[in-house]
This record gives C-alpha cells, structure tokens and sequence, in this order.
C-alpha cells in the first residue's frame, strides 16, 4: 500500500488507466472509496433538498466547450443568459479534461444549472431530453461525485469534507459502488476489475486483506 504526501493510503493499479477524455489518468486508489458509503439514489432523496449542489461546480474545459456548443438552446431551456453560467477566473488542472475549469455561478446558495423547482441538474436533463449523452456535457466533477481524481490517486471528491454534516454520508452504496459504472464509462470496462478485487478485499479502513503494501 502506497502512502501519499498527506498520509492517505494508497493501492496501486496494475497499470496507469487514461480517461477516454486523454485526461485524468490514474495509477492508484484511495482504499476509504471502498469503506466510505454515500446514500447515492439522489433523485428518490426526499430530505437533503440537493445541498451537495450548494457550492456550485467545476466545469472541465471539455464540457465547458460542449455546453456552449448549445448555449443558444440551453440558455431557453434554463430560463438563463449564457453570461450568468460561469463565475471566476479558469483554473489550469491537468487532471481535469481539457487541462482547466471554470466554476459555475452560485445563486441563491446553488449551483445556477440546478432545478429551481423540483430537483436535479438541469443540463443532464437538457441532454436527455435532446437525446444527447448526459456524460458528454454535464460537468465530470458531477457525474463522478463523490470521486475525484487528485495527480494520479482515485479518491474522494476535495469538497466531501465541507459536507460533514450531510445527511446522505454513512449509508447506502460504498462511494465506490455508487458510481462504478461511471468509472467504466470513464477509464474502461478493465479497470472496473481491478477496482472489484480491491472492494472484495478491502473491509474496514484499519484492514486491508491481502493487498499490496508500498510507500511513497
């Protein structure tokens, strides 16, 4: 088991795995990923009024690029001008795809792409509804909420600790089983059996059964 410079523990990967965007790639995993659980089911959620989309999001370049590809449409399907969507200055992240990100605008303590009424995000259901892949414009960060990826480590999302006191942390799928699929969409079908040994082997953050130790 690897150790990284901020002491999380880390299983190294067969092989570095490069996203079918060019951009993360990954080498190893973050074993709490297969001990942490996350309620997951957002949309049959009835308590948490999607305070996870409180802070806004990251908008890799890539998607950013697709999005306003549809900004005319888009911007009648939100009720909101092109200009309101982006807020800040870009940020250069090589392990987000396209190599930077802009962060959404906050309104009203949410994300400007969330419902106003009802729930969930609004460009993934923009995207169904144009019978388009949800994954190609809603942004990475959300599609693979509650991972990230962090220089080559396959981790928890950066901002799960401002969400210490979510209600959905605790129960339900490990974040691992929450978004698996994702991760095969993402990396490919391969690394998904790597990642199932890992959660097989893998019980409690203190016991980690038959895994390769190594150090940073």
């Amino acid at each position: 088991m690897r150790m990284n410079s901020d002491a999380t523990l880390c299983l190294p990967l067969s092989r570095p795995y490069v996203a079918r965007d060019g951009s993360p790639e990954i080498d190893r995993v973050d074993p709490a990923i297969f001990i942490l659980r996350y309620f997951a089911r957002c949309m049959e959620c009835a308590f948490c009024n999607d305070v996870c989309c409180a802070h806004g999001c990251d908008v890799d370049l890539q998607r950013e690029e697709a999005i306003l590809r549809h900004a005319p449409e888009l911007a009648v399907f939100l009720g909101i001008p092109r200009s309101e969507w982006f807020v800040g200055e870009r940020v250069l992240d090589p392990d987000s795809p396209g190599g930077s990100y802009l962060a959404t605008r906050v309104v009203n303590e949410r994300c400007v792409f969330l419902a106003k009424s009802g729930r969930g995000c609004r460009v993934h259901s923009y995207a169904l509804e144009a019978g388009l892949d949800y994954h190609d414009l809603k942004p990475l960060a959300c599609w693979l909420f509650p991972l990230n990826t962090q220089s080559g480590l396959l981790t928890s999302n950066r901002a799960m600790p401002l969400y210490d006191d979510l209600v959905c942390k605790g129960q339900g799928p490990t974040y691992y089983e929450a978004v698996r699929e994702e991760l095969g969409h993402m990396f490919g079908r391969e690394l998904l059996v790597e990642l199932d040994l890992f959660c097989a082997t893998t019980t409690d953050a203190g016991s980690q059964r038959k895994l390769p130790i190594v150090r940073e």
